[in-house]
């Protein structure tokens, strides 16, 4: 299972890594891809080494001392242990709605960040599962991963709107395919700057939905009990939607469950995949665990 989705990640990186050079020089030739690669380099640069802090803040998380969340350390201690990883900071985020995220660009420089309201409606083992599921994003290196997608997806949306603004100030620069197929040029420019931010979502909810299922199956593996989590989840579907969490959308890929309210339309453009799908999928680990490198 978590062979294909790893395919199927590398597959849509290498799909969203294409649309941008295409980008590039759909809207400014071959000065423009040159420019949309060195744009996405200096942002991935900046997102590699300030993602942790900026996701940090942005959910408004504190990192917490054993002192201040004495529990929840003895459980991150365990979960460490059993993931066989360093120990992450351990941040809180002061939330009645509950859930949890995980940052950081390697196993090393982690942090997993749960909210107060997921404490006060998990059991000490549901918690667990959720923790295992965190520490599975950072053992599979989501954590860069989402960084980095998110990146360049932001760097697709932020060179279409450029030349959007372009357009209204003189066209594309595109000096060097200059042929005089000007009507041509605007309405494939126009087209471009619509559908490529598009894509661009739609290529990173596909990736961010399948390291979900990955980091399902990883943390269940991690703790040794898929029921746990499957518990945990429908917990917290419950949870986030009588409570959802005021965070930005930019972040609300990160959260082990959506935490924006709203189902129909919203749902088909959600980072993450049906709650349903995820705990039936951990209930078919629970009950054929050998057949899924369980050993339980």
């Amino acid at each position: 299972m978590n062979t294909a989705n790893n395919l199927k990640t590398v597959m849509l990186l290498a799909a969203l890594t294409a649309l941008l050079v295409f980008v590039g020089r759909v809207l400014g030739g071959s000065g423009g891809m040159v420019f949309a690669l060195f744009f996405a380099f200096i942002v991935n640069f900046g997102a590699y080494w300030f993602s942790d802090k900026i996701a940090l803040r942005m959910a408004g998380a504190k990192e917490v001392s054993d002192a201040e969340a004495p529990e929840l350390h003895s459980l991150m201690d365990q979960v460490a242990q059993y993931a066989r990883l360093p120990k992450p900071k351990v941040c809180l985020i002061d939330n009645p709605s509950p859930n949890a995220f995980a940052t950081g660009r390697n196993p090393s420089h982690a942090a997993v960040a749960v909210t107060t309201g997921i404490m006060q409606i998990l059991s000490r083992g549901e918690l667990a599962g959720v923790l295992a599921h965190e520490m599975a994003h950072v053992k599979n290196r989501d954590t860069l991963v989402s960084t980095l997608v998110a990146s360049v997806a932001g760097a697709i949306s932020m060179i279409a709107n450029m030349a959007q603004w372009a357009m209204l100030f003189g066209g594309f620069g595109r000096s060097d395919d200059d042929d005089g197929g000007g009507i041509g040029e605007i309405a494939g420019g126009l087209v471009m700057i619509i559908v490529a931010p598009i894509a661009a979502m739609i290529i990173q909810m596909a990736i961010s939905r399948a390291r979900e299922y990955s980091a399902d199956a990883t943390g269940a593996r991690i703790l040794g009990n898929p029921m746990a989590l499957a518990n945990a989840l429908e917990k917290l579907e419950r949870g986030t939607q009588m409570v959802p969490m005021d965070v930005s959308p930019a972040a609300s890929h990160l959260f082990i469950v959506n935490p924006l309210s709203g189902g129909g339309l919203r749902g088909l453009f959600s980072t993450h995949p049906p709650i349903a799908e995820r705990v039936e999928r951990l209930r078919r680990m629970a009950m054929n665990p050998t057949a899924y490198g369980m050993g339980i």
